[in-house]
């Protein structure tokens, strides 16, 4: 089977399992880091670190979630709703090409999944709240609405290196430079979509550490900077530990997916290349 069984998915019952291996994601990056967690709502319920009553909810249709928990199914969703497009942008042309209809048809199904949970939030009270990037966003529980868009995503002419050091990884030809792409994208787009979905989830994660791991992930895997500062080499070790959510999609929605195989292997190799370079460093 290829990616379109996953793209026959269309409700919420169909996206139980997808919410759940990023909730699990989310959580083991919150507790290889150690961020603390002040929990979501009146009662401080835990959707990331215990997702089971959501995912079962959610398998049983129901869209009826308590606010504050509406509000990170919601993150999930719509932050993996907007990660395709940028994601493509950091590409080589050809790769681009291939995704950009999966692409596009996976954000308009997760767009549409995350409404009733998006109008939740917004029953609830307030017109947005802040993504990872706005002032103070990841210092702690988010306020009462979700955007309808989603995070915003830094795209390749966004980041401090420029539009151009992004071209020369991405444009230098070959199978090499399309996982060099393919690796800083992820670099990129995974440190703000953690950042989102965990401060949704109540899980407070540095703002200062979120900045400096964007910019110095860009100078790196651009060939700008040497190596990564230890913090943020150890931020992006768990990070990068999405391979796990690669296999986990794979699995649950019986893909068999050879394109889901390429992307693990890719962001395994990296992880275990940071955990080694972390062990030498000691």
């Amino acid at each position: 089977m290829t990616v379109l069984r996953l793209l026959a998915a269309r409700d919420a019952a169909d996206f139980a399992a997808w919410y759940r291996a990023g909730a699990e994601y989310t959580d083991r990056v919150a507790d290889g880091m150690g961020f603390e967690r002040a929990g979501v709502g009146p009662d401080g319920a835990d959707p990331i670190a215990d997702p089971a009553p959501v995912v079962a909810a959610l398998r049983d249709g129901r869209t009826d979630l308590p606010p504050a928990t509406a509000r990170v199914v919601a993150a999930t969703y719509l932050g993996d709703a907007e990660f395709g497009a940028p994601f493509l942008a950091y590409t080589p042309r050809w790769y681009r090409l291939a995704l950009a209809g999966p692409v596009a048809l996976a954000t308009r199904r997760l767009r549409r999944v995350a409404e009733p949970f998006v109008e939740r939030v917004r029953l609830d009270g307030g017109d947005r709240v802040a993504t990872a990037t706005d002032a103070g966003a990841t210092a702690g529980p988010a306020g009462a609405g979700v955007p309808p868009a989603g995070p915003t995503y830094s795209w390749p002419a966004d980041l401090a290196v420029g539009a151009d050091a992004v071209a020369a990884v991405r444009d230098a030809g070959g199978w090499a430079a399309f996982e060099r792409s393919f690796v800083l994208a992820d670099a990129v787009l995974h440190t703000e979509w953690f950042a989102d979905v965990a401060r949704a989830g109540g899980i407070r994660v540095p703002e200062d550490l979120v900045d400096r791991t964007l910019r110095e992930s860009a100078a790196y895997y651009t060939g700008r900077r040497e190596s990564l500062s230890p913090a943020v080499r150890r931020f992006q070790r768990y990070l990068f530990a999405d391979d796990a959510w690669v296999r986990d999609v794979d699995t649950s929605y019986r893909l068999d997916s050879a394109l889901f195989g390429v992307w693990e292997r890719i962001l395994r190799r990296e992880r275990r290349r940071l955990e080694r370079r972390e062990r030498l460093d000691g």
